[in-house]
């Protein structure tokens, strides 16, 4: 059975299923999420939760789906193209890096790790919708940019790339293995800048 068909994404109940499960799956991992925490907290009966999705594999790629579209859509949402190059790689760095050390890409990322070898479709799922949207859509600005003379950028998918990792330093990994567990706005703030000038500085005209 293929997500396409397993999946049916209509009915009111839909929206609370999704909820549910990303409250059980942020707070127990994928493995520790029960089905019947999942309906309790949703608010529907397990046989409900079972007419939407028959396997917890869907359940669980259909909220990170739904979160990082969420996310890439409230981006693009603020990016205005007629805005100078700066300005809309701040907005979008700025973001990109709330978003990294967020408590929902954290355990995103924590659960496709523990499950990488019994699931890999976990983290495939996570990575078309999270990190490979997000590139598929700086590429799309980038080339914007670039034929208005605010950029030059020879490899915009590499460009893409390195943007999505200055965004990461420092406070990724210290997320991503429990050293710090909150990061303020001013130290979100600090690499979003550091990343927006460092990538400046290599492609801007």
């Amino acid at each position: 059975m293929t997500e396409a068909t397993a999946i049916l994404r209509t009915g009111r109940k839909f929206d609370q299923v999704l909820r549910g499960a990303r409250e059980v799956f942020m707070a127990d991992g994928f493995e520790g999420a029960s089905v019947d925490d999942i309906a309790r907290a949703a608010g529907v009966s397990k046989a409900t939760l079972y007419s939407y999705f028959p396997d917890k594999r869907l359940l669980f790629m259909e909220v990170a789906q739904v979160e990082c579209k969420r996310m890439a859509e409230n981006v693009v949402a603020m990016v205005d193209d007629c805005k100078p190059a700066r300005e809309v790689m701040m907005i979008a760095a700025t973001e990109l890096t709330a978003f990294l050390v967020s408590d929902f890409s954290q355990q995103m990322f924590r659960i496709c790790i523990a499950e990488r070898s019994r699931f890999p479709e976990l983290g495939q799922t996570f990575y078309e919708a999270g990190p490979q949207n997000g590139q598929r859509k700086m590429v799309e600005y980038l080339e914007k940019a670039v034929n208005k003379g605010e950029l030059a950028i020879d490899d915009l998918q590499l460009a893409a790339e390195q943007f999505s990792e200055l965004c990461k330093v420092r406070i990724w990994t210290r997320a991503a293995i429990g050293v710090q567990k909150s990061f303020s706005k001013a130290e979100i703030d600090e690499i979003a800048l550091q990343a927006v000038d460092m990538f400046m500085a290599r492609y801007g005209v």
